[in-house]
C-alpha cells in the first residue's frame, strides 16, 4: 500500500513521514491553501524527508502538488526546487500533462469523479492517478461506491476524508493502490499533527497486512 502525506510544510514533519516509512511526501505551492509553502519550507521538507528515508531500500517520493498554476510553470518550478514528481491536481488536461513531462518525467494527475465521471489511471499518460473528492482539502468523506477499481487499474491512489480512523475501511471498500492524506492529519487547517501522522501510516499499514 502506497502511503502519501501530503500538506506539509515543516521539515520535521517531513522527516517524521519519512522515518515512518511513508513512500511519498507532497507540498502543496497554490495561493489561498491554509497549506501554501514558500520556497524555502519546501526545500527543507524535500531535504529533511529524504535524509530520514535515507535508510529505506525504496527511498522516499517528493511531491510537488499544485492547482491553479499553469503546467509547464509548475513542472519548470519543481524541477527547479528538486522535486521528484509534480502532481497537477484539477481540471489540468492531457495537453498539460505533456507539456509538464517535457520538463519533469514524473508527473501525477488528480481529479474528482465529480468532474470527470469516466476516471481511468494514465489515459492522460500520467505516471499515477490520483482520485480526490469533489472538494480538494476539505477533508469531507465521500460516496466511495462510485469507485469502480477495475475500471480505473492499478495506478491509483485514493484521496479525500481520509483519517486515522477510517482508511482502513476505506481500503478495504475501493481496494485502491495507496492513500493520500493531508486534512485528516492536522490539528487545525494546515497544521499537521504528529500523532496523527503516525496513526494514519500505521492503519494504513495494519491494513495491508490484514488484506494480505
Amino acid at each position: 500500500m502506497y502511503v502519501k502525506i501530503c500538506g506539509l510544510r515543516d521539515a520535521a514533519h517531513g522527516a517524521l513521514a519519512a522515518s515512518l516509512g511513508a513512500d511519498a511526501v507532497g507540498v502543496v505551492m497554490s495561493e489561498g491553501s491554509p497549506r501554501n509553502a514558500r520556497p524555502e519550507e519546501a526545500l527543507a521538507v524535500i531535504a529533511a524527508a529524504r535524509a530520514a528515508a535515507s535508510t529505506h531500500a525504496t527511498g522516499i517520493d517528493t511531491v510537488l502538488v499544485v492547482s491553479r498554476t499553469p503546467a509547464r510553470e509548475a513542472a519548470e518550478l519543481a524541477r527547479d526546487l528538486g522535486f521528484d514528481v509534480l502532481q497537477l491536481h484539477g481540471r489540468y488536461s492531457h495537453t498539460d500533462i505533456a507539456a509538464a513531462q517535457r520538463v519533469i518525467p514524473r508527473v501525477w494527475r488528480a481529479a474528482s469523479l465529480a468532474h470527470f465521471p469516466e476516471l481511468r489511471a494514465g489515459e492522460f499518460g500520467e505516471e499515477r492517478l490520483l482520485v480526490d473528492g469533489a472538494v480538494p482539502g476539505s477533508g469531507e468523506t465521500w460516496d466511495l461506491s462510485q469507485l469502480d477499481p477495475q475500471r480505473l487499474g492499478a495506478s491509483w491512489v485514493l484521496a479525500g476524508g481520509l483519517a486515522p480512523e477510517n482508511v482502513a475501511a476505506a481500503i478495504r471498500a475501493a481496494h485502491p493502490g495507496g492513500v493520500d492524506v493531508s486534512s485528516g492529519v492536522e490539528s487545525a487547517p494546515g497544521l499537521k499533527d504528529p500523532e496523527l501522522i503516525r496513526q494514519f501510516i500505521a492503519a494504513a499499514r495494519q491494513s495491508q497486512v490484514t488484506n494480505a
